[in-house]
């Protein structure tokens, strides 16, 4: 669960773990690419992979319909929180890629 000001996004659990491993298959840094839901999500980003029909949820890791989009906005930083990714904080175009797994 994400709280942004009033608004509420709520995510499947598995993201984290989900996440982690398919930017560690990745090994470089990925574009966030952060949309909402009725935006098209970039190719290649985070986001385009938390709503990709291939990744282990077979679609849409958001739960609220309306508030699904913003995966790779929101949860980037809480893997960076929980030590699992650096990330840039640059002013636009932001980037994350996992650390090393021990």
């Amino acid at each position: 669960m994400c709280q942004v000001g009033a608004t509420t996004l709520k995510y499947h659990l598995s993201a984290i773990d989900d996440l982690t491993a398919w930017l560690r298959e990745r090994g470089d840094w990925v574009a966030l690419g952060s949309a909402d839901e009725t935006k098209p999500a970039a190719e290649g980003t985070v986001e385009a992979w938390g709503r990709d029909e291939s990744n282990p949820v077979g679609g849409w890791y958001g739960l609220r319909k309306g508030y699904r989009g913003r995966f790779g906005m929101y949860l980037p930083p809480l893997l960076e929180a929980l030590g699992l990714v650096e990330l840039t904080h640059d002013a636009r175009n932001n980037r994350v890629r996992a650390i090393a797994a021990n």
